[in-house]
């Protein structure tokens, strides 16, 4: 049976379509309202921050690196100066794969291994976001084209003009000023974020890293307008940095040079002081090194080689070198025992050529095995005698041994700027049992009145001493800075100056101290023939490997570095000192014969004029009657 055809209702379609218009036309106006108010949100309600944002991304500030102060001599000779150079940089937030471009920038200017192995450790390094790192300096004429060339396969890479660290005297003050090195990253955490933006290099050692934050300087902005990739288009606004401060050093460059032919290649320390001022007049530690190369990077196989020479360049010895001060302490055991009151200076003791303690079999010997027969104070220093001192240490035991050298700077850093100083040893009771668990023996306490034994001392403090002596015990700490922007440095712990009962007990000492030098028996008499001043010192001799009871030395029979060392000191003209010098020569032997020597050679240098002369700030006053006479 046919169904029936169901009519078409054109009311009720109408209705469907007219409800889906109306829900399309709500369903529109709700998501054209939505975007208004969205827009409204955006362009007015948050304005304030977007434009920021822009402005932000089309303004950077870019920090301005402050230009390193410079060091100069006394007499106002460049020590470290600045020099223009090219470097190339890289941004890894804008390289995108910065190892790919390492391997380019490798392939293009034609680079080892080596170089690509260095570059990826200085990219690792910690850094600040969007902070160019510089990888390659001193960059020449021709690498500086083919990076232009190459660009576009370089992005995040610029070639940047700024100033390097430079010493232009090279080694000469390698040990004292020190150099500049790369930031490394335990440095980074503990420097100052904002004053250090833009900067790659700080202090490593010397005056370079003790006066830092006077060299250095305050960081400088400027505001740069950049496009899409990140170029500066622009500067809008800048604030120009605060120079480092210039730094005038006590070192003399010539006297410095002078001092270093004098050493004639041998392994050692000089120090030259002037005592009235405590200024460092000369620095020498033989061999020593370029500094350049550290500024820069140096290779891994230049390093290598200076790091595992066998004559330790990189060693200072001035400084940390530790070493038995020998008998160049014996002035200042005698002075400490006048005034400790258990001798004077008319004690004499017999010496048989050995001292022996009471109820002890063992001998001590005196380098002179045939003695000296009788000797007093004056006699003792002049001729070295080793039995005076054994005697005079035992009569002031241990206690007060320690005591008096402390206050002549032994066992303490002395230096008032040079932070890697040693404080060397001066032991005791204390010490021994502290660090052995032992009692201290009366042997030990002799052995140390000749500066052997535990005793260690730095060439440093052996110059200080002795210009101690000559300052009659004022204190006044040695220094490397002479001004700072034009302001002399000031020392915050002043160490009191010692005091003695009588002050004629320095005269003791001095006295006995240029008969060494001037005296017919002293012991470094050949160095006091025709000078034409007076020179107050004292030798020693500091053993490197011990010698058996009864044994005598035989340098034959030792290997060249096992062979004593050789020292002097001495301060000059004698009644007017105007310089006091250490000096340490590594296996030299003989401090009168060998040490003796250089000193003349670097107070000569000072002292002396081109006519073999006294300079004329050197020489004492003339008496009146003698000016008048002269006028007329």
């Amino acid at each position: 049976m046919p169904q029936p055809i169901r009519l078409k209702d054109h009311e009720k379609d109408a209705r469907l379509v007219r409800r889906r218009v109306i829900v399309g036309a709500v369903a529109v106006l709700m998501l054209t309202c939505a975007l208004i108010a969205r827009l409204y949100y955006l362009q007015v309600i948050q304005y304030e921050y977007h434009s920021t944002r822009s402005e932000s991304n089309r303004v950077h500030v870019q920090p301005i690196p402050p230009t390193r102060g410079l060091i100069f001599d006394r007499s106002g000779v460049i020590i470290a100066d600045n020099r223009p150079s090219f470097s190339l940089s890289v941004t890894r937030e804008r390289a995108g794969d910065w190892r790919q471009v390492l391997d380019v920038i490798v392939e293009v200017l034609e680079l080892t291994p080596d170089d690509r192995t260095l570059f990826e450790k200085r990219m690792r390094q910690g850094r600040r976001p969007f902070e160019p790192v510089p990888i390659l300096f001193e960059l020449t004429e021709e690498q500086i084209a083919r990076v232009a060339v190459n660009q576009f396969r370089l992005p995040g890479v610029e070639v940047v003009a700024q100033l390097v660290r430079h010493y232009p005297q090279g080694a000469h003050f390698a040990h004292s000023v020190g150099y500049v090195g790369r930031i490394s990253e335990k440095e980074l955490k503990q420097l100052d974020p904002t004053n250090y933006a833009g900067t790659h290099h700080i202090g490593k050692t010397g005056i370079e890293r003790f006066y830092e934050d006077q060299l250095h300087g305050e960081v400088g902005y400027e505001e740069v307008e950049v496009n899409a990739r990140g170029r500066v288009l622009r500067v809008l606004k800048r604030t120009d940095p605060k120079p480092g401060k210039d730094l005038v050093l006590t070192l003399d460059v010539r006297l410095q040079e002078a001092a270093e032919q004098a050493l004639a290649g041998r392994r050692g320390a000089i120090v030259a002081i002037e005592p009235s001022s405590g200024d460092v007049l000369a620095m020498v530690s033989q061999p020593s090194f370029d500094p350049n190369p550290f500024v820069t990077g140096i290779s891994f196989k230049a390093y290598a080689e200076l790091r595992d020479s066998i004559d330790r360049p990189l060693y200072n010895r001035v400084l940390r070198g530790l070493y038995p001060p020998g008998s160049t302490i014996k002035p200042m055991v005698a002075v400490s025992g006048l005034d400790a009151g258990v001798v004077t200076p008319a004690s004499r003791v017999f010496d048989p050529g050995f001292y022996q303690l009471p109820n002890y079999d063992h001998k001590y010997r005196n380098w002179n095995r045939s003695g000296d027969g009788w000797v007093n104070m004056e006699t003792a220093i002049m001729r070295s005698n080793d039995t005076y001192f054994y005697d005079l240490a035992h009569k002031m035991g241990i206690d007060r041994m320690h005591d008096y050298m402390s206050r002549f700077g032994f066992g303490q850093r002395v230096a008032l700027d040079m932070f890697e100083e040693s404080a060397g040893l001066m032991p005791s009771r204390e010490w021994k049992r502290a660090r052995y668990r032992q009692a201290w023996y009366p042997g030990e306490t002799l052995i140390l009145g000749i500066g052997q034994g535990y005793m260690q001392a730095t060439p440093l403090q052996l110059a200080q001493a002795v210009a101690l002596m000559a300052n009659r015990g004022k204190w006044i700490r040695p220094h490397l800075a002479k001004t700072i922007e034009g302001q002399p440095p000031e020392d915050p712990n002043p160490i009191p100056d010692i005091v003695l009962r009588d002050l004629s007990f320095w005269d003791a000492g001095r006295i006995g101290m240029e008969q060494v030098v001037h005296g017919a028996r002293g012991t470094a008499h050949k160095v006091g023939a025709n000078s034409v001043y007076r020179i107050a010192g004292k030798s020693g001799t500091a053993q490197v490997v011990a010698i058996k009871q009864g044994e005598k030395y035989d340098r034959n029979k030792l290997q060249e570095r096992h062979r004593d060392h050789a020292l002097f000191v001495a301060f000059a003209p004698a009644d007017d000192p105007k310089i006091a010098v250490a000096v340490m020569v590594e296996n030299g032997e003989s401090g009168s014969g060998v040490a003796a020597p250089v000193v003349k050679q670097v107070m000569d240098a000072w002292l002396l004029g081109e006519d073999g002369q006294l300079k004329p700030e050197f020489r004492p006053p003339q008496p009146l009657a003698d000016q008048q006479s002269a006028n007329r």
